[in-house]
């Protein structure tokens, strides 16, 4: 009954659909007015509202599964399997994170603090899901990941320069070298 492009399409938005329906009901329920009604609508509204940001930042990370190879995550580790490269990084040990650009493909460059490198496609089968842990890392700034993942690259209309190879999107406070 519904054609399969619009399915996706509703698939894909489903968590900003959901937390749009419930911020109009919120928004109904404090229009109905009272003492109480009018807070718990507010309150409603306020969290659906969040969740739709959330939603949609969300949206935005994912890019799609067109690169060969999946993406799982499992127990605080980050692995991915592909035709040619694969390999195992833990959550609690990851030192950095790069977006680079490798023959014309974008990749995450995750780095352990025991020097280990784990290359994965932005646009890999599962790759969304690193979503919750980048936004999981402590001092990762969202609008950064997110803006380095936009169509200019850099949000301010530049993508990735072919001088520039690699851009820093978080690294963990306190490693490296400390000058006195």
């Amino acid at each position: 009954m519904i054609r399969p492009e619009l399915r996706a399409a509703f698939w894909q938005w489903r968590e900003v659909i959901g937390a749009g329906s419930v911020l109009l009901l919120g928004l109904w329920i404090a229009s109905l007015g009272g003492w109480l009604l009018v807070p718990v609508g507010l309150i409603l509204a306020g969290l659906a509202a969040g969740l739709a940001l959330q939603g949609w930042r969300r949206l935005r990370f994912a890019q799609g599964a067109a690169a060969p190879g999946v993406v799982s995550l499992d127990e605080g580790q980050i692995s991915y399997m592909g035709p040619q490269l694969g390999g195992f990084v833990s959550v609690p040990e990851l030192d950095e994170v790069r977006l680079m650009s490798l023959r014309g493909r974008r990749l995450w460059r995750l780095r352990q603090a025991d020097g280990q490198v784990l290359l994965v496609p932005v646009d890999a089968t599962g790759a969304e899901g690193l979503f919750d842990v980048f936004a999981g890392l402590p001092g990762m700034e969202m609008s950064i990941l997110l803006a380095a993942l936009g169509p200019q690259g850099d949000g301010q209309g530049r993508g990735l320069a072919p001088a520039e190879q690699s851009r820093l999107i978080w690294r963990r406070a306190g490693r490296g070298v400390s000058r006195l």
